[in-house]
């Protein structure tokens, strides 16, 4: 019987991540220094919340002029409802999930904790290697 590949085989698991109390201005910092497109916001190994590019967008309609900096935290402007996949789900199921949802990348989790990350191009790396060329 062949194994399907799952999440685990794809997964990255040296992740860059976030706190609730870090200064929003801070993560975008690392965002951009870092050519991150988002990063998983933890407390204590569990995903609270996700900040993306888009979030921190939200930063500059928060200003009433060009001189109004920016204030608050990775919790004032992070996504909270975050959906997270098992490192167990078959990379085919989850390949649905990215046509069926706008996320980029999905949190893994085992056990309530944070151990990686999945996104749309760890599902182009399985493409590549389970996928036969005609």
């Amino acid at each position: 019987m062949i194994r399907l590949p799952v999440v685990r085989d794809y997964m990255v698991t040296r992740l860059h991540t976030l706190t609730p109390e870090v200064h929003i201005l801070d993560a975008v910092d690392m965002l951009v220094e870092r050519r991150l497109s988002g990063a998983p916001v933890v407390h204590e190994g569990h995903v609270i919340g996700m900040l993306t590019e888009k979030d921190c967008v939200r930063l500059l309609t928060k200003g009433d002029d060009d001189d109004d900096v920016p204030t608050g935290t990775v919790g004032d402007y992070m996504v909270r409802d975050v959906k997270t996949v098992p490192p167990t789900m078959d990379i085919y199921y989850l390949a649905g999930l990215f046509l069926k949802h706008p996320y980029r990348r999905y949190p893994v989790v085992e056990d309530g904790v944070l151990i990686g990350q999945i996104s749309r191009r760890d599902v182009l790396r399985a493409i590549q290697a389970h996928v036969p060329r005609t």
